[in-house]
């Protein structure tokens, strides 16, 4: 169950909480700033990810061949949604006149 928590559960939360956030940056205040908030946000990630390292391997003392390779899966997997997700809102976000220029 605790790898169910710690390596499932806990990076779709956090990337979820990412990317709803990030959608209101992009809807909110233009695709600029969610150029800084996805930088900003790679740090934050980064930190939430070395934090449930930590957390699986020395406080519940997880097996490091399974709890590693399911966290890393999930972890990717989510960014990767995120990424889709945000780039949809860039896209959407973008003047007509910008649009029509581009192939």
């Amino acid at each position: 169950m605790t790898y169910f928590i710690l390596g499932v559960l806990a990076p779709i939360i956090l990337n979820l909480l990412h990317m709803i956030i990030g959608i209101y940056v992009v809807v909110a205040r233009g695709s600029v700033m969610s150029l800084g908030f996805t930088a900003v946000s790679f740090l934050t990630k980064s930190m939430g990810m070395v934090f449930l390292l930590w957390l699986g391997l020395t406080e519940f003392n997880l097996n490091f061949k399974i709890y590693v390779p399911l966290l890393s899966f999930f972890w990717l997997m989510t960014h990767f949604v995120e990424a889709f997700v945000i780039q949809h809102y860039m896209e959407q976000n973008v003047s007509k006149s910008i649009q029509d220029i581009q192939l």
